[in-house]
């Protein structure tokens, strides 16, 4: 049976929060008893400091095939849940919280890296800051993370900074409490080793708020589970995953930003030149190709933008985390201003087109310099491009708006 610890004194005002530990373990028969009895030992501190009302602890035998279950059985006040198989780190997790019955719910790696009495701290900074994650920063000075594994963190921290807008230092701690309450902006996560930095992920892109607390962090017990390769390639998949999901307009404006910069660079001397000397020469061809073509792939990727944000009403996206820029997009895109849109684009490439096409009516042949050809090309191109992208719009508006309808229906009067 589940066993917990209690917190309270007569007179005092009960503690209104409780904390649920899970321990995964995998082949851990040479730590697991330390990790257990050290977390045993740290409960009344954590509970006194971070005024708890209780302390639950659960370890969750991931199909080991030592005698971590067996240890792990030894210890009064743990329940030991056991896999006959491998599920993952996880899988491992998620079961341990499933049966937990805590407001709070940690989660620490049984190699004895990590100290439980930093619990109190994690658990103190979620209630008093009212945090969603907490993150126990691995990254000190006094850090015995091997330096390899310490670099790729660093690394998978400047992504998820750079494409979530929000900075953390440890995405991959194996040492954090979450709000249960918080669960359903977080799941569904993975089951694998991955299950650290798609939290972390997720957190950060649906804009929930995560806190940091700087903790020491030790050299293993055992052989690490952790392929730095295989798991280093799937924690970059894990993160860039997260961001298509939820927040895929980073990506597409970071990459539409670059096509603006380079085609700046490339039509910034063709530009002077022609406003110097009323005139192109032909090797700029080139050059005017090149940005046709960046800013074609930049417009696409600039609608692609507004069209994700409508998309993202279908999806598992929060709707107050919807940002700025596309929501921007999305409500200058009406119907009205798409159709203004093509028309003045279409006004436009006839403009540039004009002289050839007159000419080639009353003489069969035309002279039009190779600059008009290509800037008419490209504009009735972006005419075509955004009639698309109108087309597109009005079908996902169908979409939702029958949604609703059908879940209006389906409403009880």
């Amino acid at each position: 049976m589940s066993q917990t610890l209690h917190a309270g004194r007569r007179g005092q005002q009960p503690a209104a929060d409780s904390l649920t530990v899970v321990i995964p373990a995998l082949n851990e028969e040479g730590a697991i008893g330390d990790t257990v009895g050290r977390c045993l030992a740290a409960s009344r501190e954590i509970m006194r400091e971070a005024r708890l009302a209780s302390v639950e602890l659960i370890v969750v035998s991931d199909g080991s095939t030592d005698r971590t279950a067996e240890i792990a059985r030894r210890f009064d006040g743990v329940k030991v849940i056991e896999f006959q198989h491998n599920h993952g780190y996880g899988a491992a997790i998620k079961e341990g919280w499933r049966h937990g019955k805590g407001t709070l719910l940690g989660f620490l790696d049984a190699d004895g890296t990590c100290d439980p009495r930093y619990f109190a701290d994690l658990c103190r900074a979620a209630i008093t800051q009212s945090a969603d994650v907490v993150l126990g920063s691995r990254l000190g000075s006094e850090s015995k993370m091997p330096r390899i594994r310490r670099v790729g963190n660093r690394v998978y921290a400047f992504l998820l900074g750079m494409l979530c807008g929000h900075q953390v230092t440890d995405t991959a701690s194996g040492m954090r409490v979450v709000q249960r309450t918080s669960l359903k902006h977080l799941y569904p996560l993975p089951d694998g080793l991955h299950f650290t930095p798609s939290m972390s992920a997720r957190a950060l892109l649906n804009d929930l708020r995560v806190v940091e607390v700087p903790m020491r962090y030790d050299e293993r017990i055992g052989a690490s589970k952790l392929h730095v390769l295989r798991d280093g390639v799937r924690f970059l998949r894990t993160i860039f995953e997260g961001v298509l999901c939820y927040r895929p307009e980073r990506i597409l404006g970071a990459v539409f930003l670059g096509c603006a910069a380079l085609v700046f660079l490339l039509a910034a001397y063709p530009a002077e030149f022609y406003l110097r000397n009323g005139r192109l020469e032909e090797w700029m061809i080139y050059r005017f190709v090149a940005c046709s073509l960046l800013a074609s792939f930049g417009l696409m990727l600039l609608m692609a933008t507004g069209l994700v944000n409508l998309v993202a009403g279908l999806g598992p996206r929060r709707a107050e985390a919807t940002r700025f820029v596309p929501a921007l997009l999305t409500s200058l895109l009406t119907a009205r201003t798409q159709a203004l849109m093509i028309f003045g684009l279409l006004c436009l490439a006839v403009l540039f087109l004009w002289p050839g096409i007159r000419e080639f009516v009353t003489t069969t042949q035309t002279s039009l310099h190779w600059s008009r050809l290509l800037a008419g090309a490209f504009v009735m191109l972006a005419a075509g491009q955004t009639a698309i992208f109108a087309l597109l719009t009005a079908v996902i508006s169908l979409w939702m708006r029958q949604r609703s309808e059908v879940q209006r229906e389906r409403q009880p009067e």
